[in-house]
């Protein structure tokens, strides 16, 4: 059985795939089931954001996920092998090192990622799918993601998509305290773009979400407002910036009713980020004049910028990560081990238990105890060593060193 992964993301795929084959996060834990029960697939867990959708999985054919990922989103595998790769064993695990310690992120160090691989085990869990090889994976990926933020200077002045977004809207409007701030959704990522968008203290900030309960939460942390999901179509002009991310499978802003919010604001310009894949804002309102709408592809360009500072520590990284990718490999060679030291002591067992049979109908005959104890000693001794003592002569000597070694034998013995 062999570890792989396979996905596509911001690298290797626009957006525009990436929201073809985003898993809902309520679909998600029976996605897991089907994949591991109809397909020949033992493990599995799947890792889905914005800017990836990856599957790892233990099997011996690594083609049925392929069929199975492009099936289970309706898609052609011909369509979608293009932006698809596939990862064997050591490749694998090099990967998802890499993606829980950010090192595969849009903003290089980002620490969001750690979190949404963590959730992406918990609904593996779940599901019954996260067997003995995968939950060892992932405790190494923790523990690895953990190192390398610990001692490198990875983390160290990372612009998030948070922080972006707000350079983004203040290439457009000079200051942020001077506008109004719609925020949709109420999921981690808006929390962090209510965070760093409160610091500029803008005029009104407002919290919408499906969950009033989750939006209240949200709000009185920030001093925002709340609207109903419902409402933002006819609120959507009261505001300058609109920040969008949830899980919905379909848009939430349609082309009409930007439309609509800009004639009543006679066309005053508004920013629009799209942080959702799949995009909760339709692709179409970008071609209009006066809006200024960004995705997650638009925000990667802003924070290139901080690449080249964080180069040494990228280095240093990567070397951490392939030490340990070779430490995890060891560990999966000597599972293999397993079967082999299992037969070997059920084999000793068996020889033991035979003599001690042996011993106990001599002593139950009345046989002198000492001798008894000696003669179970010497057939216990004599059997365990017949295997090796015969392996010696069958070899004519070349396997000396082999059974000096095993058995942590002197030449000079």
């Amino acid at each position: 059985m062999q570890l792989f992964a396979l996905g596509l993301n911001h690298h290797t795929a626009p957006v525009s795939i990436r929201e073809q084959v985003a898993f809902q996060p309520e679909r998600l834990v029976q996605a897991l089931g089907d994949l591991v029960r109809v397909k020949p697939v033992k493990e599995a867990a799947i890792i889905s954001t914005c800017n990836r959708t990856e599957l790892y999985f233990a099997t011996e054919e690594p083609q049925y996920a392929a069929d199975w990922f492009a099936e289970y989103h309706r898609m052609a595998l011909h369509d979608l092998a293009p932006y698809l790769y596939t990862f064997p064993q050591r490749d694998a695990v090099r990967h998802v090192f890499r993606v829980a310690s950010g090192l595969d992120s849009m903003v290089i160090g980002e620490p969001q990622i750690l979190g949404q691989v963590k959730d992406a085990v918990r609904q593996a869990e779940q599901a019954g799918t996260l067997g003995t090889t995968l939950h060892k994976l992932f405790q190494r990926t923790f523990s690895v993601a953990k190192e390398v933020r610990s001692t490198t200077a990875i983390g160290a002045n990372t612009v998030s998509m948070a922080a972006a977004a707000v350079h983004l809207s203040e290439r457009i409007f000079e200051r942020v305290s001077e506008q109004r701030v719609l925020f949709v959704g109420a999921g981690e990522m808006i929390e962090l773009c209510a965070a760093h968008f409160g610091g500029e203290q803008p005029k009104k900030m407002t919290i919408a979400n499906r969950t009033p309960a989750r939006a209240k939460a949200l709000a009185e942390r920030f001093s925002a407002d709340v609207l109903r999901l419902d409402q933002v179509a006819e609120s959507l002009a009261a505001y300058d910036i609109v920040v969008s991310c949830t899980g919905s499978p379909l848009p939430i802003v349609g082309l009409g009713m930007v439309e609509r919010a800009l004639k009543a604001r006679r066309h005053r310009p508004m920013v629009m980020v799209d942080l959702a894949v799949p995009r909760d804002i339709e692709p179409e309102v970008a071609a209009l004049g006066d809006v200024f709408l960004y995705t997650v592809d638009d925000l990667a360009k802003v924070v290139d910028s901080g690449l080249e500072s964080r180069h040494a520590a990228v280095i240093e990284a990567e070397g951490i990560i392939d030490e340990r990718v070779d430490g995890f490999l060891h560990w999966l060679d000597s599972r293999g081990t397993v079967p082999t030291i299992r037969a070997l002591r059920e084999h000793a067992d068996h020889l033991r238990q035979a003599e001690v049979e042996r011993a106990v109908r001599l002593l139950a005959k009345g046989e002198d105890p000492h001798k008894v104890i000696e003669a179970l000693s010497h057939g216990l001794t004599n059997k365990l060593i017949h295997g090796p003592t015969r392996f010696l002569n069958d070899a004519d000597g070349e396997g000396a060193d082999l059974v000096q070694r095993l058995f942590n034998l002197h030449k000079d013995h």
